[in-house]
């Protein structure tokens, strides 16, 4: 079959499906595009060509491409993803950040940058980048460290292996994340006879690999002897589906489970044995029982020191690590005993290891947590959720609302169907601590890379995965300004996405930050400047609602709590794309969440002469000496 380039692979990814657990599905689902100098006439034509094979979105910015493929990605469970077509030059470069995000979370995205000429017939081309000691380099190069896989196809027969590795490596729940083919533009529209067997329907099937079975038999001897354990569930118990192997082996030991970002409703909010969030973003029942924890069972977890604590947190002096991960480099992390394998299976397996049951016709009795440790972490839950229901009341129903409020107004109207998107600022950390989430796949907060920008354009891709769901991008002033674009895309599309614009006037969670660590708030607010060169201590006069209006959303502005309430329930039920609009308590007024409970390792200036630094290094000084390596 003789195709140009560009078009046998938009008919071979046509082709592709992912298979777990005897269930189908298309791997890559849809194309993302901006068109350019590089990819208008070959990919662009293609799919045109195969525009009834290839559904096409039309991005506005290259980045939020990426995270709304990510987003689509994330709520598919990883069986499913976008590619995404750019341009030669910038808009190859803007997918950087967005590879970045998806191959730190482990999460599968087909990058298709278009590259200078092959063949070199002119030399240098529009937006060529050109390196005088290596003539096969471009700024597609750039995108190497941050993918998992990356090729450049620079023939037409070089498609074919490229291509089926590319999809070998979005597949693997081992290896995926951002995944690259560069593609010459005049490789792109060059045509080549191919071979018929290579459009045919192929399956990439997930297995569900058990960890080895003496690894899980010393695991089970230690998790015996322990008094005081505690599971951390991670973001791979929900890449894998695992919540119903988790809860299951909940309900068999009683050991309490804290959850990380990534694994934040792997168990439901309600459920007698989860403490909720762990680490620095964490409740105070789930990191007061982390401190004295003698054996930690970490379940599809990187340990990140920023949502797990791992260097401080756990203070039991003979604590041990059991983890369970997909990725034997995750697994064998805090000198741990390692169980490399699909959280599914080792859960349901460790399950049974812990149950009574005979062996070689010896009766070995079930395991039995501590009564004592039952009652004294059922006891924090209890303490933990009246300080959530303290800090999501609002008893002044004509009074500007907290950040807090407005999470406890938007928990008022949701249910299971709704689905919260955030990444970065302040937000993470109170959804962290206090947001009750009633199934799996409600809550989702990227915090491996914390990219600001990501919400919307995550949101689409999330509610293109779950059209039936209610999905609220929840945006702070700050990370609405960095990525607002795709906004239009959602208007184009009907994409009905709902928009909470949470207003503060500056970036209050870095301020945060930079008031502890010394550095006095430096640059962390929007204010005027004054004729002296000082600022002063107003907020700018940007009104982000009109921007948002602007690009084609319906906006509702609250300035109460009341009006909140129903801007947010006229949101809920609109069937197109909706913002509400809300200022919050400054900055400087609390926001009625309890304080981290959980010490994050901010280096602070060893040397100053500002008051603040000083002290801040004091207390940097005092609080380092905790850390530990756990071997």
């Amino acid at each position: 079959m003789r195709l140009t380039v560009a078009q046998a692979l938009v008919r071979f990814l046509s082709r592709q499906y992912s298979e777990r657990d005897g269930t189908r599905q298309r791997l890559i689902t849809a194309t993302w595009g901006i068109f350019g100098h590089g990819n208008v006439a070959g990919l662009g034509q293609a799919l045109v060509e195969y525009a009834d094979e290839m559904p096409f979105h039309q991005g506005r910015n290259e980045q939020s491409m990426v995270h709304a493929a990510v987003g689509y990605a994330r709520h598919s469970r990883r069986l499913s993803t976008h590619a995404v077509t750019t341009s030669i030059g910038p808009g190859a470069t803007n997918l950087v950040t967005g590879a970045a995000l998806a191959t730190v979370n482990h999460l599968p995205v087909l990058l298709l940058p278009g590259d200078v000429f092959a063949a070199r017939p002119a030399d240098p081309v529009l937006q060529q980048l050109e390196v005088p000691y290596a003539g096969d380099v471009s700024v597609n190069d750039c995108l190497r460290p941050v993918s998992k896989y990356f090729d450049r196809v620079t023939r037409p027969e070089a498609l074919i292996p490229a291509a089926l590795s590319a999809m070998r490596v979005l597949a693997d729940p081992v290896e995926t994340g951002a995944v690259t083919l560069a593609l010459p533009q005049d490789v792109q529209a060059e045509a080549y006879e191919w071979p018929e067997e290579f459009f045919r329907e192929r399956v990439w099937r997930i297995p569900r690999p058990q960890a080895d079975e003496r690894d899980l038999n010393e695991a089970v001897a230690l998790i015996r002897h322990s008094r005081r354990p505690l599971v951390i569930a991670g973001g791979g118990v929900r890449h894998a589906g695992a919540e119903a192997a988790l809860k299951a082996f909940a309900d068999s030991t009683k050991i309490p489970v804290a959850s990380t970002q990534a694994g934040k409703g792997a168990l439901p909010h309600d459920h007698p044995a989860d403490l909720g969030g762990i680490g620095h973003t964490g409740t105070a029942a789930a990191d007061r029982i982390a401190r004295t924890a003698d054996v930690v069972i970490g379940i599809g977890t990187r340990y990140t020191d920023f949502t797990t604590a791992s260097g401080t947190l756990f203070e039991h002096p003979d604590v041990r690590f059991v983890n369970l991960n997909i990725a034997g480099f995750d697994s064998h992390k805090m000198g741990g005993i390692s169980l490399a394998g699909d959280a599914a299976a080792g859960l349901t397996r460790l399950r049974y290891l812990l149950a009574e049951r005979t062996a070689d016709t010896e009766l070995i009795p079930a395991y039995r947590l501590p009564g004592s440790y039952e009652a004294e972490y059922g006891r924090a839950k209890a303490e933990w959720d009246s300080l959530v229901t303290e800090a999501y009341a609002a008893p002044d129903e004509e009074a500007r609302p907290t950040q807090a409020q407005v999470l406890g107004v938007l928990d008022e109207l949701a249910d299971d169907r709704d689905v919260l998107i955030n990444a970065a600022g302040s937000l993470p950390g109170d959804l962290h601590k206090l947001w009750r989430t009633r199934r799996s796949d409600q809550y989702h907060v990227e915090y491996g890379y914390s990219c600001m920008g990501y919400e919307i354009p995550a949101a689409i891709g999330v509610k293109l995965a779950g059209p039936e769901r209610e999905v609220w991008a929840l945006v702070g002033d700050g990370t609405y300004l960095m990525m607002p674009t795709e906004l239009v895309t959602a208007v184009q599309e009907g994409i009905a996405i709902k928009v909470v614009i949470l207003q503060n006037h500056g970036y209050a969670s870095i301020g945060g930050l930079s008031e502890s660590v010394g550095a006095e708030g430096f640059a962390t607010g929007y204010r005027y400047r004054a004729e002296d060169g000082t600022y002063t201590g107003d907020p700018l006069p940007v009104d982000l609602a009109a921007n948002a209006q602007s690009l084609g959303m319906r906006v509702l502005r609250a300035k109460t709590v009341r009006e909140l309430r129903e801007a947010l329930r006229v949101a809920r039920a609109a069937d197109v794309p909706t913002c509400v609009y809300v200022e919050t308590e400054s900055a400087d007024t609390v926001s009625g969440v309890p304080p981290a409970q959980a010490w994050w390792d901010v280096p602070v200036a060893e040397t100053a002469s500002r008051k603040a630094a000083v002290e801040a290094r004091r207390t940097y000084e005092r609080r380092v000496r905790a850390r530990r390596r756990h071997l």
